[in-house]
C-alpha cells in the first residue's frame, strides 16, 4: 500500500472586494504590505492608489496619468517602467501624494520586467532589447548590462547567491551570476514548448518554479544540484503568474482560463519519466507505423505511438487504453497510462495534492501578500479582486518585491 501523503488545505479563497473604474486592462497591481490598499497600473496609462474605507470599498487615493504605458513596482518608492525609461515616485505617508525621484534610462526597447532588490539596492529590468540590467537604488547609476538570447518574460532573484533567474520567450531558463558590476552564465534549463510566462523563487527549499504558455508549470531543484524537473499539469490555458507561500509550503498558480490552482508542495513528488524511444510497442512489440521492416515482415499494419505518463514507456493505443490521475507526478488532469501502470495505481496514489478555484474573470496578474495571506487577481475585464483565504497562515516578512 502507498504510503498516506499530506492533503492539500482546501480552504476556499473568500471575495472580499473588487475595484472596478478602469477604462483597460489593469497589467499590474500589488497589495501594499501591511495596509488595506492597493497600488495598480493600468492600460489607460494611469497608477492608482487604493485605500480601503470603512464600507469595505476601495476608493482612489492618489493617481497620476502616465505618458505612456506603464508599470507599477514597491509601496513607498514606486518604480515604474514605460517605453524605455524607468521612472521612480515615491509615495507619501498617507499614500495622497506621489513625487518623482529619479528616471532609470534601462533599454532601448519597451521594458518588460522590473525586480526590486531591497537588500541589495538594486533595481533590475529587462526589456524587449533582449538586455538584462541592473542600477543602484541609491545612487540610480546602472552597475551592468548582460544581452540574453530572446526577450525576458520572467525574472527572480536571490540574495544569498546573488543568482538571477531570467526566463525567456524561447521557454528557456538561465541562471546568471550578477556582481556589483559584472555578470556572467552559470547554466540554463530547457523544459517548456512555449514562452516563459512566470518565475517564482523559493530561496528556503531552493526551488525555482516557471510557468509557461504551454499550460504547464516546472519545479527545478536548484539546491539540490541533481537538476531534478518535476512536472505540475493544472491548467487548461497559459499559466500567467505564480506565487509561493512558504510558510504553508504552497504554490498559487493562475492561468487565463480563469482558474486559480493551490498546489500543495509539502509532499514528496515524482519526476516524470523521460518518454522511451522504439520502433514497436513495449508491451505487445507491434511494430508503430514507421517501422516498415517489421510491418512487411509481419504482414501487420503500423500502429500509432503513444506514451504511457508513468513509466515512459512507448506504447500502443491498445495498450494504454485507459486514463488516470497521478498527482504526486504533477498530473491533476487524467493522462494516457499503459494498462499495467494503471493496476499499480491506487485510489491513495491518485489522492489530489491541489485545489481548484475559479476566479471568475480571465486572470492576466496575480499578486500574493504575505504578511495578510490575500489575493489579488486582476483580469481581462479590467476588474481587480481581492480574496482572503488562499493559504492558512500569515508570513511576516518579504525579501523583496516584484511587480
Amino acid at each position: 500500500m502507498a504510503a498516506e501523503q499530506p492533503k492539500p488545505q482546501t480552504r476556499k479563497p473568500v471575495l472580499l472586494s473588487k475595484i472596478e473604474a478602469f477604462q483597460d486592462i489593469v497589467t499590474t497591481a500589488v497589495i501594499i504590505p501591511k495596509e488595506d490598499g492597493v497600488i495598480s497600473v493600468s492600460e489607460d496609462r494611469t497608477i492608482r492608489v487604493w485605500l480601503k474605507r470603512d464600507s469595505g470599498q476601495y476608493w482612489p487615493s492618489v493617481y497620476q496619468t502616465m505618458s505612456s504605458k506603464s508599470v507599477a513596482s514597491r509601496s513607498l518608492v514606486i518604480y515604474i517602467y514605460i517605453y524605455i525609461y524607468i521612472p521612480e515616485f515615491i509615495l507619501a505617508e498617507d499614500y495622497n501624494k506621489m513625487t518623482p525621484a529619479r528616471t532609470y534610462q534601462a533599454h532601448q526597447g519597451r521594458v518588460l520586467v522590473v525586480l526590486f532588490v531591497l537588500e541589495m539596492e538594486w533595481v533590475l529590468s529587462t526589456g524587449q532589447d533582449k538586455n538584462f540590467t541592473w542600477h543602484c537604488s541609491e545612487s540610480g547609476q546602472q552597475l551592468g548590462t548582460y544581452r540574453t538570447a530572446a526577450c525576458v518574460s520572467g525574472l527572480q532573484f536571490d540574495v544569498e547567491t546573488r543568482h538571477a533567474f531570467v526566463g525567456d520567450q524561447s521557454g528557456q531558463v538561465t541562471i546568471l551570476k550578477v556582481e556589483q558590476d559584472s555578470c556572467s552564465m552559470v547554466t540554463t534549463f530547457k523544459g517548456h514548448t512555449g514562452n516563459v510566462t512566470a518565475l517564482c523563487w523559493d530561496p528556503g527549499q531552493r526551488v525555482l518554479f516557471s510557468g509557461s504558455s504551454d499550460n504547464s508549470i516546472i519545479m527545478w531543484d536548484i539546491g539540490g544540484r541533481k537538476g531534478t524537473a518535476i512536472e505540475l499539469q493544472g491548467h487548461n490555458d497559459k499559466v500567467q503568474g505564480l506565487c509561493f507561500a512558504s510558510h504553508t509550503r504552497q504554490l498559487i498558480s493562475c492561468s487565463s482560463d480563469g482558474s486559480i490552482v493551490i498546489w500543495n508542495m509539502d509532499v514528496t513528488r515524482q519526476e516524470t519519466p523521460e518518454w522511451l524511444d522504439s520502433d514497436s510497442c513495449q508491451k505487445c512489440e507491434q511494430p508503430f507505423f514507421w517501422n516498415f521492416k517489421q510491418m512487411w515482415d509481419s504482414k501487420k499494419i503500423g500502429l500509432r505511438q503513444h506514451h504511457c505518463r508513468k513509466c515512459g514507456q512507448a506504447v500502443c493505443g491498445k495498450c494504454s487504453s485507459k486514463r488516470s490521475t497521478i498527482p504526486l507526478m504533477g498530473f491533476e488532469f487524467e493522462v494516457r497510462v499503459c494498462d499495467s501502470c494503471h493496476e499499480s495505481i491506487t485510489e491513495e496514489d491518485r489522492a489530489p495534492t491541489a485545489s481548484f478555484h475559479d476566479s471568475k474573470h480571465s486572470i492576466v496578474h496575480i499578486h500574493y501578500e504575505a504578511t495578510t495571506g490575500n489575493l489579488l487577481t486582476s483580469g481581462t475585464d479590467k476588474v481587480i479582486k481581492v480574496r482572503i483565504g488562499c493559504c492558512a497562515s500569515p508570513l511576516v516578512g518579504a525579501t523583496h518585491w516584484w511587480w
